[in-house]
């Protein structure tokens, strides 16, 4: 992924726009992290009014989203979603009969389906706007539970910051998660988040209650190689395994099993890029036990191998990689 259009229209959101600025726009060479061309375009090139009173000068036209690695769709003004710019709408049909990732922020999601692309496919938005959007267009499987779906190379983020979730679940895919990891340092944010949209809907938690299982998270991201079970750390944790599942789902928006694994693969993936383990001892320091279950969780859950995620994204060198093709 080089070139990235980000497409902004009248009456755009400057937050969920900022934050494509953000993830893809900055040159952060000195962290090691390439640098995308990043170009602002609009279908009528000139001043763009936000929705909060102040506007932009755009100087490129849609010309440059036809040749984009990644066009990014953010949110235009609801009274818009029924009749969204056809030229816009050819932009994605082209971007992805290509080939070309497609992002959407928040309400961009309205832009995407209006251009059918999403038909039979999933898709979210923000939990406030999934049952217009599931009434606007009953052949898209909208899910308003989640921060963002992946499905082929479209995706759909729900409202303002998880679109960048979104974004660095994309820049995760392309650059690896230790350069993502960077960039997420740099600001200051999570590199990533666990859970749904369900976790915001209602009143946000107590921090009491948010930060109760802490101290089990963190002894078991220190502790990976153990062969864990819900059991055990809902004794840690003082709890029935009932009510430790309940209060997990209740602060993390998924399950401690699920919750698990993805630490897994993380830490599996780090150690695929930063060092120089065979597949055996990458599985062991992972809690996979064997290669072959790691083979299976990792192709499952990134949709690669553990081999061909080091050849793409290895900070070592090149026979961390042969050894683990014959492994």
């Amino acid at each position: 992924m080089h070139t990235i259009a980000c497409v902004v229209q009248p009456g755009f959101a400057p937050f969920e726009f900022g934050l494509a600025c953000e993830a893809f726009g900055l040159d952060r060479t000195d962290d090691g992290i390439p640098m995308f061309d990043f170009r602002i375009v609009t279908p009528d090139p000139g001043v763009v009014a936000s929705n909060i009173g102040f506007s932009i000068n755009v100087e490129n036209d849609l010309a440059f989203a036809d040749e984009a690695d990644l066009v990014v769709i953010t949110p235009i003004p609801r009274d818009a979603w029924d009749a969204v710019d056809e030229r816009v709408c050819e932009v994605v049909r082209r971007a992805v009969a290509r080939g070309a990732w497609v992002l959407t922020v928040c309400s961009g999601s309205f832009v995407v389906a209006a251009s059918g692309v999403l038909s039979g496919r999933r898709a979210t938005t923000h939990w406030r706007y999934a049952e217009t959007m599931s009434r606007m267009y009953p052949d898209i499987d909208v899910d308003p539970n989640v921060l963002y779906v992946q499905d082929g190379r479209i995706i759909t983020s729900a409202g303002t910051a998880a679109g960048l979730d979104a974004c660095l679940h994309l820049l995760r895919l392309e650059l690896g998660a230790e350069m993502t990891n960077t960039i997420a340092r740099r600001m200051v944010v999570p590199p990533q988040r666990d859970g749904g949209q369900a976790q915001f809907i209602a009143a946000p938690l107590p921090v009491s209650a948010s930060m109760s299982l802490a101290p089990v998270t963190d002894w078991v991201l220190q502790n990976l190689t153990l062969d864990l079970s819900v059991d055990q750390l809902a004794a840690r944790a003082h709890m029935s395994p009932r009510t430790f599942a309940r209060r997990f789902k209740a602060d993390y928006g998924t399950t401690p099993a699920a919750w698990l694994a993805r630490q897994r693969i993380i830490h599996a993936q780090r150690l695929l890029e930063r060092t120089d383990l065979g597949l055996d001892a990458v599985a062991f320091e992972a809690g996979f036990g064997s290669a072959a279950v790691l083979r299976q969780n990792f192709t499952r859950m990134l949709g690669l191998s553990p081999t061909a995620y080091r050849a793409r994204f290895s900070c070592t060198t090149e026979e961390a990689t042969s050894r683990d093709a014959a492994a």
